[in-house]
């Protein structure tokens, strides 16, 4: 239970004054036998007064880790430059932590997508939602707006790797678009919502991230930037991806279902046992 509360965060803060919010992390992507691409992914390099708050987060959680492990009194970090306004965009970092954020990412998207009235695009390295989010997810596409996944193509993880494909039938068979992507490992958390609402960050959406990770998103209501990132999601759907029609998924033979099915629910189990009282999967 202990060792699946990780912190999963990515972020950096370089003298108070800019701060980067992604999923990237620091490691040689090509450092692997037979990887030849770096990994898909995304950070957002931010100035402006949103970088108090991202410094802010580190600080606290470095004070927190000091003080439980050498019972000692937290290092006070050195004041940071007061950073001047940067930019116009409307930004904020959203955290989940296991007790004050414990829900506030989820809750960004599905405030997202159930107020989305032309167009959803999600790219999740490991997707495997739980009920609300499945729910939200297919009555948008059932009211008409274009929902479309970037999910992974590659298997990087067995038992997230299946489980997420357990899903695909109900998605498929609602509208969902889900292309697949191939060309090396999908790592982004990201997503765009009907051109000006987007998201960048570290959560997957899945239990481990979404019930028991500490993680970290940037959110930010701005068109240009929504439309930089819609362009890049693009541009991996066309050139590097497989799209995933639903005749050949749902003709499948038993033993891949029943592989899939079973690594769902093993993924299930482990959430509920890391984390009991969430209801969530």
């Amino acid at each position: 239970r202990h060792r699946l509360r990780r912190l999963h965060r990515k972020l950096a803060c370089i003298d108070g004054t800019m701060a980067f919010v992604g999923g990237i992390n620091i490691q040689d992507d090509l450092d692997v036998p037979g990887v030849t691409q770096p990994r898909f992914d995304h950070a957002v390099q931010i100035e402006g007064s949103l970088v108090l708050e991202v410094r802010e987060q580190m600080a606290r959680l470095w004070n927190l880790l000091e003080w439980s492990r050498q019972q000692s009194r937290p290092r006070v970090l050195a004041p940071p430059v007061v950073p001047v306004p940067a930019g116009r965009q409307r930004a904020a970092l959203v955290i989940r932590d296991n007790l004050f954020h414990r829900r506030d990412i989820e809750r960004i998207y599905l405030s997202a997508i159930g107020h989305a009235r032309e167009e959803i695009i999600i790219a999740n390295a490991y997707f495997l939602p739980g009920r609300r989010l499945r729910r939200a997810l297919t009555e948008a596409a059932r009211r008409g707006v274009s929902v479309t996944l970037l999910l992974q193509g590659r298997m990087e993880h067995f038992l997230q790797h299946h489980a997420s494909h357990a899903l695909y039938g109900q998605l498929l068979g609602a509208g969902v678009v889900i292309y697949q992507y191939q060309v090396a490992n999908l790592h982004a958390k990201a997503a765009v919502v009907d051109g000006h609402w987007a998201t960048v960050g570290s959560s997957n959406l899945e239990p481990f991230s979404l019930v028991l990770s500490r993680e970290a998103n940037v959110v930010v209501e701005d068109k240009a930037f929504a439309a930089e990132l819609r362009a890049s999601l693009r541009s991996a759907m066309t050139n590097q991806s497989i799209k995933t029609e639903l005749k050949f998924w749902a003709g499948r033979n038993l033993l891949q279902r029943t592989r899939d099915w079973l690594a769902y629910g093993v993924v299930r189990l482990l959430a509920t046992i890391a984390s009991p009282r969430d209801k969530l999967y």
